[in-house]
């Protein structure tokens, strides 16, 4: 093929370099899923208004990807069209990870800079709008990162490239949940969150600084991608963009569709994993409506299964790491289709075996069996999809596909949390708790819905 001809392949070397800057990206979004709630808890938020703000990260997907996307495709400057995107939004991100933990400190300062007698609740507010600013930001680093790959990458590498790209996710996250864990147990030093979110940021800096400083754009001449950013100036609306993507192939249709329910069953995990480690595995009823005495009765069982929860995620993590690559290898032999099915298949039967039995050491093991789907799920959708991207179009495409990742989420925070919520189950001394393992059912029937559709894609 003609890009086959322009683009040389990858070495392992290349690859590695490659997923630097995702590592970075990862590493910050981990920190903020693992310690926003601390911090909100802290200032005074309730769990729905946490929810509330845990929305952040599916509105700014849906919003915000499709339109940098769009633009990136478009963009025409002396650093290439994704760099732009990929560095801007890493420092806007490191910024608001900075003020985040730092929210009561931000409000106190602005009470002596202007003398108003601020609410009581304007520390929470900084903090809601810094977790928008987080989540906004990594979207318009995350679609042109992954749009960088059909840029960059020959077509016969796509798989193995988003493999790698697994693998920086994978490994982002274990050192992410780990480095404080690991501080703590080696040299008994107890990092601070604040500590930890300036690391974070250092990473997401760093790391897109340095993809931007060794990956290079393969550009036509300036004067021919302003041509080019001409020819497309009438499909700017968003509409269009829309249009043109599901006019790519019909294959395209049904991989969105696969990966909607696959995100239904990935955030049915991910979302509620942690309450059903504290309150189904470690059998700690519900807390939020109790008295000082009964909650101090089980505050030991509740950090249990908050730590658990810890370690099962870094296991799933590291499987994930583990995986990546040997997944983007038997894809390139396989085919994407199939080995993206098995893997989902090994995910249902973890679910399932985290829902019916509640033993510590088979929920890690089955949250690892899981991690194989997790790492399937981060690389070969998006390579099925690269398959069908036109010339050009490919930061426009990758954000649009994000919209089947961040809408299952919006599903997952409001309609399974309510049938969680009406699942009472009633206990001693007026005591309540929830069946929390029916998350786990749910996720295992969207993501055998997804395992059929994957099967009627043509590749």
């Amino acid at each position: 093929m003609e890009e086959n001809n322009v683009l040389k392949k990858f070495t392992t070397a290349q690859f590695l370099n490659f997923c630097l800057g995702f590592f970075g990206l990862q590493f910050a979004w981990q920190m903020r899923i693992i310690l926003s709630g601390p911090v909100t808890e802290g200032l005074g938020a309730s769990p729905f208004i946490y929810g509330l703000i845990w929305l952040a990260g599916p509105f700014t997907g849906m919003v915000v990807q499709p339109l940098v996307g769009t633009l990136s495709d478009k963009t025409v400057s002396p650093f290439g069209r994704r760099r732009p995107y990929l560095l801007g939004g890493a420092l806007l991100a490191s910024i608001a990870l900075w003020i985040f933990p730092n929210s009561a400190g931000v409000a106190n300062l602005l009470h002596n800079i202007t003398g108003l007698n601020l609410p009581s609740w304007s520390a929470l507010l900084i903090a809601a709008i810094m977790i928008w600013v987080i989540d906004a930001c990594v979207n318009v680093a995350q679609g042109p990162y992954r749009a960088l790959i059909p840029d960059v990458v020959p077509r016969e590498q796509h798989s193995l490239a988003n493999s790698y790209i697994s693998l920086a996710i994978g490994l982002g996250s274990v050192v992410a949940a780990g480095t404080a864990p690991f501080l703590k147990w080696v040299f008994n030093y107890q990092m601070s969150i604040p500590a930890q979110f300036v690391m974070a940021a250092l990473a997401f800096t760093l790391g897109m600084l340095w993809t931007c400083i060794t990956i290079k754009e393969h550009q036509t001449k300036r004067e021919q991608l302003k041509e080019v950013a001409v020819a497309e100036v009438k499909e700017d609306t968003f509409i269009d963009s829309l249009k043109n993507f599901f006019a790519l192939a019909p294959e395209v249709s049904k991989i969105c569709t696969m990966q909607f329910f696959t995100w239904i069953g990935t955030m049915c995990m991910m979302i509620f994993f942690t309450q059903y480690s504290v309150h189904t595995v470690y059998g700690v009823p519900d807390l939020s409506n109790v008295s000082a005495e009964v909650n101090a009765q089980f505050a030991a069982a509740n950090l249990d299964g908050t730590n658990f929860s810890s370690i099962c995620f870094a296991i799933f993590n590291l499987i994930c790491f583990v995986v990546a690559i040997p997944i983007g290898i038997l894809s390139a032999k396989y085919g994407n289709k199939k080995v993206h099915i098995i893997s989902i298949i090994t995910m249902i039967f973890a679910y399932l075996g985290m829902a019916f039995c509640h033993d510590l050491k088979f929920v890690a093991a089955m949250m690892g069996v899981a991690g194989i789907g997790w790492a399937s799920i981060c690389a070969l959708p998006f390579a099925m999809l690269s398959k069908y991207i036109k010339k050009g179009t490919e930061g426009s495409v990758m954000g649009i596909f994000n919209i089947f990742i961040a809408g299952p989420q919006v599903f997952v925070c409001t309609l399974v949390a309510w049938f969680i919520n009406m699942c009472i189950i009633k206990l001693d001394g007026g005591l309540i708790n929830y069946h929390w393992e029916y998350s786990f059912i749910i996720g295992a029937v969207c993501l055998a819905a997804a395992a059929l559709i994957a099967n009627s894609v043509k590749e």
